[in-house]
């Protein structure tokens, strides 16, 4: 149980009213164990980088917590050794004094792990799946005496590989749940080529199609795991690395070995599904996107016009207010917005018909059905100007191609944005520069703004 290796009062101290100061002081020692040969430097060191803190933070104070030791005095240096006898009593460290009478403070080994997770976390760091399949690759093709170490390599790399495109695939959904709280086109905009396409296109998902594809080695990696597999002098060598390492016997080795090669190939092999799934999850967001941007753009007199308005002005209230949207409301504002009248006028619709009996069924003569040929023309006209309309990937490359013509790359800034739809062109030649097999490809810049048109600024490659 986990509570068994980590102390009951480790996490308190995150979640306490402090948890900033803690967490602050918990990098800068973590900063300079961290060069040291272990995780683990002198009390003095210690001392004087949290002093050296508190003396940058003049300002700061603790609020007072329910412990045994509270902190009562201003001075910096009471300050930094409160809170390293704060981290030794939640578990965090320990001190121990070697054979010089010197105190040295140790991070505990499970509080180093706690803490590179959390670094990880503050500094988003991104997965990158290139390092992931080369090493796969590499351990598979490469000889090696010791290929029970090699194969725990190989399941624990792919094990890797497959929870951050697991975490990709959940992180585009918290994308999507979240567009809703955005009420205004920048707010949208900002949201999806700001954040959105930098951390999760640019960073991860392009690359997937790209450098990361693991269509390219995945082929060989799966083949010479089949190879491995059926070849019994492999197995007998794994299965004596790994009863050493897991100090078990060669019986329950070789069921382990058999069982992480099957679960590598299974991993491999379903990858093909975790991207797909990615794949229609970042199409959906993105239709979402520009669909709720277009939503708010688009302003008229019809009742869908109105009808939006009204929509756009509850919301605008109930954020103000901060209404829970699950509880209901009575909105005074609403019986100035929506007039119903009645009308004391009686006709035939509004009496009561009775049911008829069956009646014996009288054919009516067919007459046959002349088209006038000038309606379907308009017709047709009418259709193909709306389909010319839609934003199809064919229309944006045309345009691509008729701005480019013979130019190698342009910069989106250089595209004409005089009306309202240019712009909406630039936003679908931006998400659909993403695409495999497109004849041009992005390249993302800085902010610029055009014509009262602010974004950022992409060059636009010819294919």
């Amino acid at each position: 149980m986990i509570f068994d290796v980590i102390p009951e009062r480790f996490f308190g101290i995150l979640a306490s009213s402090n948890k900033r100061v803690y967490w602050e002081c918990l990098e800068k020692m973590f900063g300079i164990m961290n060069n040291q040969l272990s995780f683990g430097v002198s009390r003095e060191a210690v001392t004087d980088e949290l002093v050296y803190y508190f003396d940058s933070n003049l300002s700061l104070e603790f609020e007072k917590e329910d412990s045994d030791d509270e902190l009562t005095a201003s001075d910096s240096r009471e300050k930094a050794n409160y809170m390293i006898r704060r981290l030794q009593e939640c578990g965090w460290i320990n001190i121990e004094t070697n054979k010089s009478h010197e105190q040295i403070v140790n991070f505990y080994d499970y509080a180093v792990e706690v803490m590179k997770s959390l670094l990880s976390i503050s500094k988003q760091e991104k997965v990158e799946y290139q390092g992931y399949i080369y090493v796969i690759y590499h351990l598979i093709v490469s000889e090696t005496d010791q290929p029970g170490i090699a194969l725990l390599q190989i399941y624990e790399n792919t094990d890797k590989l497959v929870t951050g495109l697991k975490s990709l695939n959940s992180n585009i959904k918290k994308y999507i749940d979240e567009l809703t709280k955005h009420s205004t086109v920048a707010e949208i905009m900002e949201a999806l080529f700001e954040d959105y396409m930098i951390n999760i296109i640019d960073k991860a998902y392009h690359r997937l199609l790209t450098s990361d594809n693991v269509a390219k080695f995945r082929p060989e990696i799966i083949d010479r795991l089949l190879r491995k597999q059926n070849d019994e002098a492999y197995i007998q060598a794994a299965v004596r690395d790994l009863a050493e390492v897991r100090e078990e016997s060669e019986d329950e080795a070789r069921e382990e070995v058999y069982d992480i090669l099957s679960n590598i190939m299974d991993a491999l092999n379903h990858l093909d599904d975790i991207l797909t799934e990615i794949y229609k999850k970042s199409t959906q967001y993105q239709k979402a996107a520009v669909n709720r941007a277009k939503f708010l753009l688009s302003s008229s007199e019809d009742v869908k016009g109105q009808l939006k308005d009204m929509l756009v002005y509850l919301n605008t209230q109930i954020n103000r207010d901060s209404l829970d949207l699950n509880s209901i409301y009575e909105f005074e504002f609403i019986d100035s917005m929506i007039r119903l009248y009645s009308s004391a006028f009686l006709d035939e619709s509004s009496l009561y018909t009775p049911l008829q009996g069956k009646k014996e069924f009288e054919p009516e003569e067919m007459k046959e059905l002349v088209i006038d040929e000038e309606m379907r023309l308009l017709k047709r006209l009418k259709m193909e100007e709306k389909l010319a309309k839609v934003m199809s990937i064919d229309v944006i490359t045309k345009y691509v191609d008729s701005i480019l013509q013979d130019k190698k790359v342009m910069r989106a800034s250089e595209f004409p944005i005089a009306t309202q739809e240019d712009f909406i062109k630039l936003i679908y030649i931006r998400l659909y520069g993403q695409r495999k097999r497109m004849r041009y490809r992005v390249d993302v810049k800085e902010v610029v703004s055009v014509n009262g048109y602010r974004f950022r600024d992409f060059e636009i490659w010819r294919v």
